[in-house]
């Protein structure tokens, strides 16, 4: 007497990702703030040789704070707004990448610090100058060879409170914002020619970076589509 062929077990089914209302509301700010970057991207051409200025409080690019440094020499700005403007839009989400790290804990580092082997020597450095330095990991982040979401995160999930943090994170930014303006200001003349030819062709660098995210995307999506498996047949 034959038995029936047993029917394969169903495949588990992946487990279910919750998150709690902390974690929803961290991590939708977080997502709002990444698409405000995107899209005031497409304002640096326009406005980096009309008004820096504007451009360092709205996105406060490394390109901005340069142009308000030069415009400044020039008597075009002033130098105290160029070092100042950009503070809040450069820090708005550091306080949240601490928080994310208070939450998750160093699992918030495969979101932050992306894929491959580099994420992983990335986590080990940071961990590293976070264990060894603490106050000067985060002060030096924007120069230091580690991205500084990472050190920022790790300094939410070691226990590093907040108002601290916030201290810490001011006068390491200040410092990047001085230095960047600083070597503007340095430039003069040379750099605002520059912005003003970025800005008379800025429709076409406009039109270029649309095209150029566009091409990414499809390209990454073309990467994870998953290819025809072996069993099924290719005509």
């Amino acid at each position: 007497m034959q038995t029936a062929p047993s029917q394969p077990e169903p495949p588990p089914e992946p487990p279910e990702f919750q998150l709690d209302r902390r974690q929803a509301i961290c991590a939708g700010v977080l997502i709002l703030q990444g698409v405000y970057r995107l899209v005031l991207l497409l304002t640096t051409p326009s406005l980096i040789g009309s008004h820096p200025l504007l451009l360092e409080a709205l996105r406060g690019s490394t390109s901005s704070l340069v142009a308000g440094g030069a415009f400044a020499r020039i008597g075009r700005a002033s130098l105290v707004l160029a070092l100042l403007v950009p503070l809040p839009t450069l820090m708005m989400s550091d306080p949240f990448v601490w928080w994310a790290g208070r939450l998750w804990g160093p699992g918030i580092i495969d979101l932050l610090a992306g894929p491959g082997a580099a994420r992983r020597r990335r986590i080990q450095v940071a961990m590293r100058l976070i264990e060894r330095t603490r106050s000067w990991a985060v002060v030096l982040a924007p120069i230091l060879p580690v991205p500084s979401v990472i050190i920022y995160a790790a300094a939410g999930w070691t226990g590093m409170r907040l108002r601290r943090f916030l201290v810490l994170d001011l006068i390491g930014t200040f410092g990047w914002v001085v230095l960047i303006v600083g070597l503007g200001y340095a430039i003069g003349q040379s750099a605002v020619n520059i912005a003003h030819t970025i800005t008379h062709y800025s429709l076409l660098i406009t039109i270029g970076l649309v095209v150029g995210c566009m091409a990414v995307a499809v390209w990454r999506g073309w990467r994870a589509s998953p290819g025809p498996s072996a069993d099924e047949p290719v005509e």
